[in-house]
């Protein structure tokens, strides 16, 4: 793609002043119109050093209320972002609908200069380049606007630059030995920056070549882009929805562990009291010394905890967190989004609690909310949750590349069961609290629920995050299963690491 930029380009002052007042005054009326719209948007800027990103991005944003946007700059991740999945500081930082974040550098920095500079193989540079574009295509999916400039310059116009900048004491700080490196270097970084804007250079996420050795030029360029880009966003947003094309996709690529319907469970299994205490004990015992190991590997762990209302899931998840050091786990309970939530990505709150590497997060519910309640009491499109199967693989894809345990347990009781359980809530007060309307609305809708719950476990079991049906009509059996199958994972996956 580079070659094709003219770099010759020239814009004469008087035309630019000319053409570039009107396109701010509308670049400034559109961000209200982003807002009106809840258009979130997302502006990337990538590049050679001294291509002017940080004057262009100043240029933008003096046109726009500060209220409404967020300016990232990404430099190597720390030690920190380092002990999490490799997206993990992109998908936290967003923005949410009717706001713009704008990024000075960004995810690209992680398969072009990363390539010569972390040594990594093409195998790397191929499922890095694959997440991001995964990652993109959610985003849009779900509404965003990407705008991806890449700012070109020659290899002699870069030199003078540094040369300009290193003349003076007051700016020579701003060139590095590795600009330089990469300055001698051009025709190398050139061939990886092209592979980089040919492979990403997606339908939904084009990239905008930005010719920089004029400033004029490039100023004008990308006002222009802006501008007509979100025009565009926002006509499509305006315009009525096609039909969705319908039907569930699951790529080929993720294969699917066969899984029973859950009305052929056989929920018969029950242990005694003292074949649960002795069993409890050596377990608990087991998982304790596995998470000092795990610690030490710098091995994560994430447990997605679903099932029935009443089936159980406090308790199992209480029995597992009192083999944990308290330091290196959380649990985290999800309800109903907040306000915050609903305008973002539904992803975006699971990514900001993913944990560290060697740490263990349980979720008490899950992004499995998305193929059941939101699916079945139309909190979203019938597109987005039949797309959601899809999403959530890659999300878990994503987390085992990173090199996590993935564990997903579906708690499971009858209907008869549940209604025991329910009336004992009820005329017990110190359980009351357990029990409320959404219960028993729930309830009434089991069989709804039954089939969004096979549809799940057959599009989401994978081989590297299958679902574990736990029976749990007899809670002490099932709390043992839960935590027999959370030890073989975290064995396998030393053994594996």
């Amino acid at each position: 793609m580079l070659e094709q930029v003219d770099l010759t380009q020239r814009t004469e002052k008087d035309q630019y002043k000319k053409e570039a007042a009107g396109l701010k005054e509308r670049l400034s009326s559109l961000q209200q119109e982003i807002k009106g719209a809840k258009l979130p948007v997302i502006i990337l800027f990538e590049g050679w050093g001294a291509a002017g990103k940080g004057s262009l991005i100043s240029k933008v944003i003096i046109n726009l209320d500060p209220r409404g946007f967020q300016v990232y700059s990404i430099v190597p991740a720390d030690s920190a972002e380092s002990r999490k999945p490799l997206l993990w500081r992109y998908w936290t930082k967003i923005p949410q609908q009717g706001q713009i974040s704008v990024f000075d550098r960004s995810w690209y920095q992680d398969i072009s200069v990363a390539k010569l500079e972390e040594n990594l193989s093409d195998e790397d540079i191929a499922a890095r380049t694959a997440s991001i574009t995964t990652f993109e295509r959610q985003l849009t999916d779900d509404g965003y606007l990407i705008l991806k400039f890449f700012l070109h310059i020659s290899q002699e116009e870069q030199k003078s630059r540094f040369n300009k900048l290193l003349s003076s004491k007051n700016t020579a700080w701003r060139v590095t030995d590795l600009d330089r490196k990469r300055n001698r270097q051009y025709d190398r970084y050139y061939r990886l920056f092209d592979q980089m804007l040919e492979s990403t250079n997606t339908p939904n996420a084009p990239w905008h070549v930005v010719p920089c050795e004029d400033k004029y030029t490039a100023q004008l360029f990308i006002f222009r882009t802006l501008v007509t880009s979100i025009e565009e966003a926002l006509r499509q947003k305006q315009a009525p929805a096609a039909p969705a094309a319908g039907g569930i996709v699951v790529p080929d690529s993720f294969a699917m562990k066969p899984m029973p319907k859950l009305q052929d469970v056989r929920l018969d299994k029950a242990l005694t009291d003292e074949e649960y205490h002795e069993k409890l004990k050596k377990a608990q015992k087991k998982l304790k010394k596995l998470h000092n190991e795990l610690y030490q590997a710098r091995m994560p762990v994430i447990v997605a905890y679903e099932g029935w209302d009443a089936a159980g899931k406090g308790g199992n998840i209480r029995r597992v967190a009192a083999a944990l050091d308290p330091r290196g786990y959380e649990v985290i309970p999800i309800a109903a989004p907040d306000k915050a939530e609903l305008a973002h990505h539904y992803l975006w709150r699971f990514w900001n609690h993913m944990p560290k590497t060697g740490h263990v997060a349980i979720f008490d519910r899950t992004w499995y909310g998305r193929v059941m309640v939101e699916r079945i009491e139309g909190f979203c499109s019938t597109s987005a949750w039949q797309r959601a199967y899809q999403e959530i693989n890659e999300f878990e894809w994503e987390l085992h590349q990173w090199g996590a345990v993935i564990l997903k347990f579906w708690l499971h009781i009858d209907p008869d069961e549940q209604l025991r359980r329910f009336k004992d809530r009820q005329e017990t007060p110190s359980k009351q609290w357990k029990i409320t309307e959404e219960d028993w609305r729930n309830r009434e809708k089991w069989g709804q629920y039954e089939t969004a719950v096979n549809d799940m476990l057959q599009y989401t079991s994978t081989g590297f995050a299958p679902w574990h049906i736990i029976e749990s009509q007899d809670k002490k059996y099932g709390r043992i299963k839960a935590l027999h199958t959370m030890i073989a994972a975290i064995e396998e996956g030393l053994a594996n690491r």
